[in-house]
């Protein structure tokens, strides 16, 4: 009987050892985002922009980002505005349904600014640019090759879901453009409001 009381004992301790320290374990290893990677996919509906009078074409289509990006910093600051600065790099799947059927492949590197002071929902800001490979020579008037460049910039929220998924919503402003390698580069812009889904990987 002691035997058995003493084992019960044993366990119920231990039980208690691993409901004491488990709150302190899930805090260490919470307590830093240095190093936090995140790997996300949204979708989007492209919205014609037009700044300049020769950017003539009305720029419809949907656009696809699968992304990765690595947070570089704890949150800096103690107000509202306290957040995390990550890099990344995503793809851009873009096909253009309006004024004609093109297509535009490419990736962009990009920088994040998430405020991490609001709970669950975790609003950012972010940008990039980098090479996009197009079929537009010929179809859209603005350019004239098919090798140009993808400028974006935007905000959007997070909500965290589990400790693991999150839904993610926003909008961003893009710029189409070859950078003057070509005769033709009235340049292009479009609004992409867009939603999606995203992943801690650690």
């Amino acid at each position: 009987m002691m035997k058995l009381v003493r084992c019960w004992t044993g366990v119920m301790l231990f039980c208690g050892g691993l409901v004491w320290c488990s709150p302190a374990a899930a805090e260490e290893r919470s307590s830093t985002l240095i190093g936090r990677q995140i790997v996300g996919l949204i979708v989007g509906g492209m919205l014609p922009v037009r700044v300049l009078e020769s950017q003539s074409s009305k720029l419809n289509g949907v656009a696809v980002h699968p992304s990765w990006h690595i947070a570089l910093t704890d949150p800096i600051g103690n107000q509202w505005w306290s957040g995390s600065i990550a890099l990344g790099v995503e793809a851009a799947l873009l096909g253009i349904t309006q004024p004609t059927g093109a297509y535009g492949i490419g990736f962009t590197p990009k920088i994040v600014y998430t405020l991490t002071s609001f709970g669950r929902v975790k609003p950012y800001v972010e940008g990039g640019g980098g090479p996009l490979w197009t079929n537009f020579d010929g179809r859209l008037p603005e350019q004239g090759s098919d090798f140009n460049f993808l400028v974006w910039g935007g905000a959007g929220a997070s909500y965290e879901l589990t400790a693991q998924w999150s839904l993610n919503a926003g909008v961003r402003i893009s710029h189409i453009s070859n950078g003057g390698t070509d005769s033709q580069n009235g340049g292009l812009n479009y609004l992409l409001p867009f939603a999606g889904v995203s992943a801690k990987l650690f």
